[in-house]
C-alpha cells in the first residue's frame, strides 16, 4: 500500500512541478494567450500517464493468469508441485512477505511474478522450466522471482511508466499548441487546434514514446541484476543462479504476453528496448558481487 501510494504521489507532483516549471518560465501565459488551458492539459496528463500504467497494475495479476495459462496450485496434485509450493513459501518467509499464488503454465522455459501489491502476488513457473533445470536451478529462479516481488518492482515499474508517459502526454501537447500557433499566426478566424496541432501531437507521441520506452527499458535491466543478486542472497550462494542462468542462455526462451514480459527471468536481447539484459552480462555481475 505505501508503494501505490508512493506511485499516486510521484505522479502528482509530476504535473505540480511541471505546471509550477511552466508558470516560471511564462510558458502558461503563452499557451493560455493562444487557447490551451494548462490547467486542463495537466490533468489529462495525470490521467492519461497514471490512469493507464494504474489500471495495468491493478488487473495484471488476473490478466497474466488469463493470457498465459496459468493454473493456481490450490492443493499440490504430485511431489513436484508440493516442492514448488514449499520452495515460494520458504523464500517468502524469509524475503518477509506473504505467501504469494503459486502456478503453472504451459510454456518454454520462463517464469515471472506479478501482482498489485507484494503481499498478495503471483509466481508462476512454465513446464518446460521445470522440464528442462535441475531442483536448485529452478530454486534460483524461484528466487528471483521472489526477489521482484519483495523488491516491489510491479509497483516500481509502473511509477517508472506512468511518469514516463504523463511526459509524453504534457510534453507533446504543449510543442503541438506552439507549432500550430507559429503556423497559424496571423488568423484572426482559427478557432481550436488545428493541423499543425494534430501532426506535431501524433509524430511527438511516437518520438517522445520510444525514448521513454528505452528509459523503462534500462530501469528493468538494472531492476533484473538486483532480482539476480536477491536470488542469491536468498539461497545463501550465487552459483545456483549463476548455472540457471547459464543454462537459460542455452535454451529458448519462453515468450510471455507483453503484460508480464518484464518480469519474467528472461527475455530478448535487443539493447535499448530490452527490459533483460544479456544472459552474459548478468552472469558477470553476479559473479561480481
Amino acid at each position: 500500500m505505501k508503494r501505490i501510494l508512493l506511485l499516486v504521489l510521484t505522479n502528482v507532483a509530476v504535473v505540480v512541478v511541471l505546471g509550477i516549471v511552466a508558470s516560471l518560465l511564462g510558458v502558461n501565459r503563452y499557451l493560455t494567450a493562444n487557447g490551451l488551458n494548462l490547467g486542463a492539459l495537466l490533468g489529462f496528463a495525470l490521467i492519461m500517464g497514471f490512469g493507464g500504467a494504474f489500471i495495468s497494475l491493478l488487473i495484471s495479476k488476473p490478466m497474466a493468469k488469463w493470457t498465459s495459462g496459468v493454473r493456481v496450485i490450490n492443493q499440490p496434485q504430485s511431489p513436484d508441485e508440493a516442492w514448488i509450493v514449499d520452495t515460494v513459501r520458504r523464500f517468502a518467509d524469509k524475503a518477509g512477505i506473504a505467501m504469494p499464488e503459486v502456478g503453472i503454465y504451459e510454456g518454454e522455459a520462463n517464469a515471472f511474478a506479478t501482482g498489485a501489491f507484494k503481499n498478495s502476488a503471483l509466481v508462476a513457473v512454465s513446464t518446460g522450466l521445470l522440464q528442462g533445470m535441475t531442483r536448485e536451478e529452478v530454486e534460483a529462479v524461484i528466487g528471483h522471482e521472489i526477489a521482484h516481488v519483495a523488491n516491489g518492482d510491479m509497483v516500481t515499474m509502473t511509477l517508472i511508466q506512468g511518469v514516463m508517459n504523463t511526459f509524453v502526454v504534457f510534453l507533446s501537447r504543449v510543442i503541438g499548441y506552439a507549432v500550430d500557433s507559429f503556423l497559424r499566426k496571423g488568423d484572426d478566424e482559427r478557432s481550436g487546434p488545428g493541423i499543425g496541432y494534430m501532426i506535431t501531437t501524433i509524430v511527438l507521441d511516437i518520438l517522445l514514446g520510444f525514448l521513454a520506452s528505452m528509459i523503462v527499458a534500462w530501469f528493468s535491466r538494472q531492476r533484473e541484476f538486483r532480482a539476480d543478486a536477491g536470488a542469491a542472497q536468498l539461497m545463501g550462494r550465487k552459483q545456483p543462479m549463476v548455472h540457471a542462468l547459464a543454462r537459460l542462455g542455452g535454451m529458448v526462451p519462453g515468450e510471455l504476453p507483453k503484460s508480464v514480459a518484464a518480469m519474467g527471468i528472461t527475455g530478448s536481447l535487443g539493447k535499448l528496448f530490452s527490459t533483460h539484459p544479456p544472459i552474459e552480462e548478468r552472469i558477470a555481475r553476479l559473479q561480481a558481487s
